[in-house]
């Protein structure tokens, strides 16, 4: 069985590479090397692009999370929260919570003479936000861990911008900018809308666009009394893994007291990431498609093979061959091609993705244009992220529909009558 199974191997692996020895079969080996080059592309871009949607993926969840908190608990009214000193104890007796933070949310206008900005108002407490969030990637502040949070003293009305709308609004550090409140004051000439004058004392960079360009800091005080709030509408925590982050929402609930709501990040962006994953399967299917039809351009080259082999397989057959190992034999060949060629795209695509970070740029000065603009992709280069769950199954499938395509072949080659394939020879 083993000088067998050596004999079809052997035969096997002369036939994929006779192309090279003889000029009569040179065509049959183009379309074989196509074939081969087919699977490669394919398991290749497979490879390239699932690594860069999980890169894309990841490098956005990162920077989302410099500044979203895991877990956020807010009021059901929208309103201040009630006893939040005692809910800041019950939430940090959990072992899975690192950190907890209260906060304002509220929107409002920025303006700079005749430049005007809507923005996302955050109130704060400096000592305390460091524990939820990491602004410290990117910052333009000085050293700080957490650029400009420190300056933000009550009652001195300071402010820390995202870079983005710093940029929009031509703003540095040390300029006044007006804080307009949407709830206005009655007066008896009407409804005049609020305004403080305050002073940009930090810039973050978040390096995540929608969040640079919109999102403004307030000291927790300061933004209650601009809002007129008793106190903070709600509590960041951070946790110790964020994908626990949705159980652990479900074990604090029952803990809370009546009228709060517990929300986690993957709730608060679940369009967005819902959205990624639907394209990164759709993005698997067209790919794998495309490795399909290389995979089966195979039948049509072991069939022009098997012609081409005729009078060997009649010869082959009267030494004694079983119709098993003639098909075998040519198994053997269209799996060869299948093999190298899935190796090769594996080996390329790995290569490709591990190096996109510096492939890309030099396409993007080579051709003068900016493939990831971060006001529409929200990160500005391209990120790459290789995992051996996505990369294993595309070896697999192609892998299987290379050897799909060969069966139908190779059993019209073990069905060859010897003595006609002999007749004409």
């Amino acid at each position: 069985m083993s000088f067998e199974l050596a004999y079809e191997l052997v035969l096997g692996w002369r036939y994929t590479r006779a192309g090279r020895a003889t000029r009569r079969n040179g065509f049959i080996s183009f379309i074989s090397g196509v074939s081969m080059l087919g699977i490669g592309l394919g398991v290749a871009a497979l490879v390239i692009v699932l690594s860069v949607m999980n890169g894309f993926q990841k490098e956005v969840r990162d920077r989302m999370l410099s500044v979203v908190s895991h877990i956020e608990l807010i009021s059901a009214d929208g309103g201040p929260l009630e006893d939040v000193t005692g809910t800041l104890e019950q939430i940090k007796s959990n072992p899975k919570v690192i950190g907890a933070a209260p906060f304002i949310a509220a929107q409002a206008l920025l303006a700079r003479g005749e430049d005007m900005k809507g923005v996302l108002v955050r109130g704060i407490d400096p000592a305390l936000e460091p524990s939820v969030v990491d602004l410290s990637a990117g910052s333009m502040s000085g050293n700080q861990a957490l650029p400009g949070i420190n300056e933000l003293v009550p009652g001195q009305f300071g402010i820390v911008l995202g870079i983005d709308l710093a940029r929009q609004l031509g703003l540095r550090i040390g300029d006044p900018v007006t804080l307009i409140a949407p709830n206005g004051q009655v007066t008896p000439a009407g409804v005049l809308p609020r305004l403080k004058q305050m002073q940009v004392v930090g810039v973050f960079n978040s390096g995540h666009y929608e969040y640079d360009a919109s999102l403004a800091m307030l000291h927790v005080a300061d933004a209650g009394k601009i809002f007129r709030l008793e106190g903070p509408t709600g509590i960041r925590l951070k946790i110790k893994d964020l994908h626990e982050a949705r159980a652990v929402a479900r074990e604090l609930a029952p803990t809370l007291p009546m009228g709060m709501a517990l929300r986690d990040w993957t709730q608060q962006n679940r369009t967005w990431f819902a959205a990624v994953q639907v394209e990164k399967r759709m993005m698997f299917i067209i790919l794998t498609l495309i490795v399909a039809v290389a995979a089966f351009n195979l039948v049509s080259t072991l069939v022009m093979s098997v012609t081409d082999k005729r009078a060997d397989i009649a010869i082959l057959r009267t030494l004694g061959a079983s119709p098993r190992s003639i098909m075998g034999v040519f198994m053997v060949q269209g799996a060869l091609v299948g093999v190298i060629g899935t190796l090769g795209g594996m080996l390329l695509g790995l290569l490709i993705a591990f190096n996109i970070d510096v492939i890309v740029p030099a396409l993007e000065t080579l051709f003068r244009a900016s493939f990831l603009p971060k006001d529409i992709y929200l990160i500005s280069r391209m990120p790459s992220d290789p995992q051996m769950s996505d990369i294993l199954p595309v070896v697999l499938i192609s892998l299987v529909l290379s050897f799909v395509a060969t069966l139908y072949p190779s059993w019209r080659a073990s069905q060859v009558n010897p003595a006609e394939a002999l007749r004409y020879e």
